[in-house]
């Protein structure tokens, strides 16, 4: 995108600028795009994918042993996590 480039006109209010120079820059779409990326994440590479997921099954894996050997009590009203379901 290009750089908006506005001067204050010769006997110009500043509040008549300042309006001039927000209707630009929304018509330009810049607040638009910035909104649009603002929480966009990028997608992990390979070796950090595979670091993550070896991570959560070794987790998941001492969680089940714990729990089988009953040094971990599960609490009342939790419930395991699978996305959004009702």
């Amino acid at each position: 995108m290009l750089m908006l480039d506005i001067k204050r006109r010769k006997n110009e209010s500043f509040e008549s600028f300042y309006r001039r120079f927000t209707r630009r820059v929304q018509e330009s779409g810049r607040i638009l795009q910035a909104k649009k990326i603002r929480f966009h994440l990028r997608k992990k590479n390979k070796s950090a994918a595979r670091k993550s997921a070896l991570r959560r099954l070794e987790i998941s894996v001492k969680r089940d042993y714990l729990l089988k050997t009953g040094r971990l009590v599960e609490e009342e009203g939790r419930r395991p996590t699978g996305g959004n379901r009702p």
